[in-house]
């Protein structure tokens, strides 16, 4: 999985909870810049950041060994 993935996923999430954009920086704790870049796949996001808004989501990453 990439950033673009991610970002895809936490947009398509963030809409179908119809929470805009600063909402969910606010309720995350994210700045908006931020925000708006991990939904467009760009930058290198510190994890802290990515799973607050996870989290804020009701989202969790998981982890495993590649098959």
């Amino acid at each position: 999985m990439n950033m673009k993935e991610i970002g895809k996923i936490i947009r398509e999430r963030r809409k179908s909870l119809r929470v805009n954009q600063l909402e969910l920086s606010e309720l995350a704790g994210v700045g908006i810049n931020t925000l708006v870049a991990i939904e467009r796949g760009e930058g290198n996001p510190k994890l802290k950041t990515l799973l607050s808004i996870l989290d804020t989501l009701g989202l969790q990453m998981t982890i495993e060994l590649k098959s």
